[in-house]
């Protein structure tokens, strides 16, 4: 599968191209990426990976005739309400990631433009689709590189938003998923599990930890860097803290996201016909959001799966969890690769346009200067 030393150098080479006004350097490394992102590898790793989950389907004792029968009589009604609310998500991280962009150019004489929200949530989308199909969240760096690259912004500037974005997301995990974890304490139906909440006290330090460390590097260790590398950190700098205004408003559409996640299980449990406590409700989608967030395979392949099924059987059976674990990812993962993956082909073909359409253009243009 693709590597993070090709992806950054590939989105790090698209990023020094966007000043090109016929931005067909642009679009040539934009298809260098889409050759690298679909390439055999990445299908290889694919394999390897069903190979890994099916061993460890294979060692337990699972009926599977029950799983699937609950699978085959679901209400398709309230699954197809499921998949709406979970693209909803998309409007509200598209509004809230164009809100950290305004926020972060707030200062400029001539801000870059910014995109709609609908738009926003198309580049998020893309993003998705490349998280799931490549390793170590290079998602997150395509959709840096993709907004830079339309709109002539700086690439560091662009990737300390996206930042900013993650830290954010973190920040509302982790307060939604103790509001869960209050619910089920209070209920007396359902103790979760210790580890998950040490977890998220812990990624709520760690949010607090890596600002205060980009601060100290600010102050301290930029101004002693070589000057390119200083004034990218300084871009990068300016687009993570930067972005940290109107933050109830900014938290506000995080909790408006999220809650589509938990909505998408509820009606998942329903579309099968099952019941669940509320907490477990929006307990559940909360560590599939920290499972997800785990760099080790792409889009959390096999760990979600895994997670979720196993949080469930805290008050289901095995074969009803497992059900509802697959059906979300369904939805969560597989859709995302048909409905991501077309808007990333669908923007890697104009691109491929621009290359043809500029081609003839550029040879006549290096004629006339060997003439």
């Amino acid at each position: 599968m693709l590597s993070a030393e090709e992806v950054f150098r590939d989105v790090s080479e698209a990023s020094q191209t966007t000043a090109d006004p016929t931005n067909i350097g642009a679009a040539e490394s934009d298809l260098s990426l889409r050759r690298k992102l679909l390439s055999p590898r990445t299908g290889l790793s694919f394999v390897v990976l069903a190979a890994i989950m099916l061993l460890l389907v294979t060692r337990f004792d699972i009926a599977w005739s029950e799983t699937w029968e609950a699978v085959r009589t679901i209400n398709l009604g309230w699954y197809a309400a499921a998949v709406a609310v979970h693209y909803l998500t998309f409007v509200f991280r598209g509004a809230r990631w164009r809100l950290l962009l305004a926020n972060a150019a707030r200062g400029d004489e001539a801000p870059p433009p910014l995109p709609s929200v609908l738009h926003a949530g198309r580049i998020i989308l893309m993003s998705w689709f490349v998280n799931s199909i490549a390793w170590f969240r290079m998602g997150d760096a395509y959709r840096a590189y993709v907004y830079s690259n339309e709109s002539g912004a700086s690439f560091a500037r662009s990737a300390g938003t996206v930042l900013a974005d993650r830290l954010i997301d973190l920040t509302v995990v982790v307060t939604l998923m103790s509001t869960g974890i209050a619910v089920l304490l209070i209920g007396g139906q359902v103790r979760p599990p210790l580890l998950l909440v040490l977890a998220a006290g812990a990624l709520l330090g760690a949010v607090a930890a890596a600002l205060l460390v980009m601060r100290l590097t600010h102050r301290w260790v930029a101004p002693k860097l070589p000057s390119r590398i200083g004034r990218a950190y300084r871009r990068f700098h300016e687009g993570t803290m930067g972005s940290f205004n109107r933050l109830p408003l900014v938290f506000g559409l995080g909790v408006l996201g999220w809650m589509c996640e938990v909505g998408r299980l509820f009606l998942v449990v329903k579309a099968l016909g099952l019941s669940v406590a509320l907490g477990l409700v929006l307990f559940v989608p909360m560590a599939n959001g920290l499972l997800s967030a785990i760099p080790l395979t792409p889009g959390g392949l096999g760990i979600v799966e895994t997670g979720v099924s196993g949080l469930l059987q805290l008050e289901l059976v095995v074969e009803a969890a497992l059900a509802v674990a697959l059906v979300d990812r369904t939805i969560s993962y597989l859709s995302i690769i048909l409905t991501g993956g077309a808007a990333f082909a669908a923007r890697q073909l104009r691109s491929t346009s621009r290359v043809t359409a500029a081609s003839p253009s550029r040879a006549t243009a290096a004629s006339q200067d060997e003439a």
